[in-house]
């Protein structure tokens, strides 16, 4: 499904965005995956082996896309993709409900969740300006940004990132469409990576869960889950869908859930 592809991953060392690189190497990507933090780098290469190639760095600052696209041409002769899920919660940085919201947990979280979406996706953009090539990104957004659940899910900043990269994906999809660049954002609920490990180890939420989340008997995701949409979207079966927003979330969003 994805022979050939050339695919960059910001934040494909972990959850969602490891799950993802195996299996776009699976369907026969080379993969570039960045990540923040120096032992799941390590632990990251440890199990993609010669397969991808991994990179330190951090999704907000200035350049990190930039040099993980580059080494992707470097190392494989092009770039076909970006998949960017980097992002994560503003809890310790003081987000929480509105009355409670501080000013760095707003800035910080806004940083880690909206800022970080619009330079690898500006560098993603500007690479395929380039090449004069066609081109297609995946963004990772939230349930939370549309579904909100406050009896435990209560980041007000996180909703507001999550909610705005939705826009901020359909407007630059809207513009660069005729460029056939295409823009596409995947939306999961809970899912079991280390962002949610508070709430995996929490009995009462994942009773919650159990109704909030219905599909296949009730349970939190998986990062496996969103495997299926997001090698659809890197590769050319997708090639006449841009600006969408696709929600994988064992039935959230519909679901009322009980407490």
């Amino acid at each position: 499904m994805l022979q050939g592809k050339k695919i960059v991953i910001i934040g494909g060392t972990t959850g969602m965005g490891i799950a993802a690189a195996k299996a776009f190497i699976k369907n026969g990507a080379s993969v570039i995956c960045v990540g923040r933090n120096t032992e799941s780098v390590i632990i990251a290469a440890s199990i993609l082996g010669s397969q991808a190639h991994i990179i330190t760095g951090d999704a907000t600052e200035e350049g990190t896309a930039k040099n993980a696209i580059e080494k992707c041409i470097e190392l494989f002769g092009g770039f076909d993709g970006l998949y960017h899920v980097a992002g994560g919660s503003g809890r310790k940085f003081g987000d929480g409900p509105l009355h409670e919201l501080t000013m760095e947990g707003w800035q910080k979280t806004l940083q880690l969740n909206l800022t970080s979406v619009m330079l690898s996706n500006q560098a993603a953009v500007q690479q395929f300006l380039k090449q004069s090539t066609a081109g297609t990104i995946l963004n990772l957004g939230s349930v939370l940004g549309s579904s909100p659940s406050p009896g435990y899910f209560i980041t007000h900043a996180y909703a507001a990132a999550k909610s705005a990269l939705i826009g901020f994906s359909k407007s630059i999809a809207a513009y660069y469409a005729n460029h056939n660049i295409r823009i596409n954002v995947l939306v999961p609920a809970l899912v079991e990576t280390p962002m949610a490990a508070r709430a995996a180890n929490d009995a009462a939420i994942m009773h919650f869960i159990k109704t909030k989340q219905p599909l296949d008997g009730g349970r939190i995701g998986q990062p496996e889950d969103l495997d299926g949409l997001a090698c659809y979207f890197m590769s050319d079966q997708s090639v006449f869908t841009t600006g969408q927003t696709i929600t994988v979330d064992g039935g959230w969003s519909i679901s009322e859930g009980q407490y």
